[in-house]
């Protein structure tokens, strides 16, 4: 294999974002010969299945959210994971929390592990905000509409850690408590968040 293929190659990969899908690689000019000379030489690396990286570009951050990004561009991060994100715990689940719309197969994914939540569509499709990550798009519920969230899966996640993530909420400088509300409403959890609200505040 030619350098220069290889080179092109690595070029392709930096200008975007130094993580491609096999597929959009191909798509973008890359004859798969040269991809998989790459991945021959450890020029990349496969992170998980049809996702290739660059070598030399260090660590993924947030635990392969970009591989959810590419891989799963219809799931949002939510739950315990995008509590995480934004430092609203402390707590890192083993497995990323994605929210897929109900009645969504359940992606096949080796890495990251994955734990999927159904929700319903106008739940689903509320309080998603795009953050890039990796050089990558990634959908993650904003922290009032993950709140709203694992108050509906408190039951699952855990009562305390609903609270003490309230708590840390709370103590941040710009609240948006009508915002908390809403999104409360609309997952059916008006009526307990305040009842929690209430007690905290």
């Amino acid at each position: 294999m030619e350098p220069s293929l290889l080179e092109k190659g690595q070029k392709l990969f930096l200008e975007h974002g130094g993580m491609l899908r096999s597929s959009q690689a191909i798509r973008l000019g890359l004859n798969p010969r040269v991809l998989y000379a790459m991945r021959d030489q450890k020029l990349i690396q496969e992170v998980t299945r049809g996702v290739y990286r660059l070598c030399n570009i260090g660590r993924l951050e947030n635990g392969g959210f970009a591989i959810i990004g590419l891989k799963i561009p219809q799931g949002v991060i939510c739950l315990l994971s995008a509590l995480a994100y934004y430092d609203l715990t402390d707590e890192i689940p083993s497995k990323i929390h994605v929210a897929l719309k109900k009645g969504a197969e359940k992606p096949r994914l080796v890495y990251p592990a994955l734990r999927c939540f159904w929700f319903s569509e106008t739940s689903f499709e509320t309080g998603i905000e795009t953050h890039v990550i990796d050089n990558v798009m990634v959908r993650i519920y904003s922290p009032e509409k993950t709140l709203a969230d694992c108050m509906k899966f408190r039951n699952k996640i855990g009562k305390d850690l609903v609270i003490g993530t309230l708590k840390c909420w709370r103590e941040r400088r710009r609240k948006h408590m009508d915002t908390l509300i809403e999104y409360a409403r609309i997952c059916r959890v008006e009526n307990v968040m305040r009842l929690y609200l209430e007690v905290l505040l």
